[in-house]
């Protein structure tokens, strides 16, 4: 039963790397020439939402490799594919709030909203869904929620600079998978929490 599990776990691994990978090369191509900055226009409803899946697949699933292990190693075949599908699922309903609530703007708004983003890196529902985001949990989409509650500032950021951005794109991703998968350290948190805040105040000013 333990080899069983191990092969599991290690198939789990191995998947999702895949298709992470997959999904940033998705993402990549999708996303080349409509880097504008704030000025970036999400595109058509059916290509954003393709768009965003490949793009939270390719961000969000790394940092999730823990909680798949587990769930692979606690049910059936398919409760690691499924749970993926339920937390996908939740940060696809994400994106489509972006989509009816984004519009192109200016660097004053996008300052704001990224001083915004860092203040919230200090609250206590961000401490609170990052906790939750590193222990085991029933469902992907409960997964999901606590996940969204911690990483959704991060993401307000790449929202902020530039939604079809790669760099930011990349940036943000490395930023939740090292929250989701680090304990929580006011020592490297809060310097990021201040640095947002200046970066914001600069982008503003």
């Amino acid at each position: 039963m333990t080899g069983t599990r191990t092969v599991g776990a290690g198939a789990v691994l191995t998947s999702t790397l895949v298709i992470a990978a997959a999904a940033w090369v998705v993402s990549m191509q999708q996303m080349r020439g409509m880097d504008m900055g704030v000025a970036t226009d999400l595109g058509s409803f059916r290509f954003f939402v393709a768009l965003w899946v490949s793009m939270m697949a390719a961000m969000m699933l790394p940092g999730a490799l823990p909680a798949l292990v587990r769930r692979a190693g606690a049910g059936s075949l398919l409760a690691a594919p499924q749970f993926a599908a339920s937390y996908l699922a939740a940060w696809t309903v994400v994106g489509l709030v972006v989509y009816a609530l984004y519009r192109p703007h200016g660097t004053a708004v996008a300052g704001t909203l990224i001083v915004v983003a860092g203040l919230y890196e200090l609250t206590p529902l961000k401490r609170a869904c990052r906790r939750r985001c590193r222990e085991s949990v029933v469902s992907g989409s409960q997964f999901g929620l606590y996940c969204i509650g911690s990483s959704i500032g991060l993401m307000l950021v790449l929202l902020a600079v530039g939604a079809m951005s790669v760099p930011w794109m990349v940036v943000v991703a490395a930023l939740a998978a090292a929250q989701k998968l680090l304990p929580p350290r006011a020592m490297l948190d809060v310097p990021l929490a201040v640095a947002l805040v200046c970066l914001g105040i600069a982008i503003a000013a």
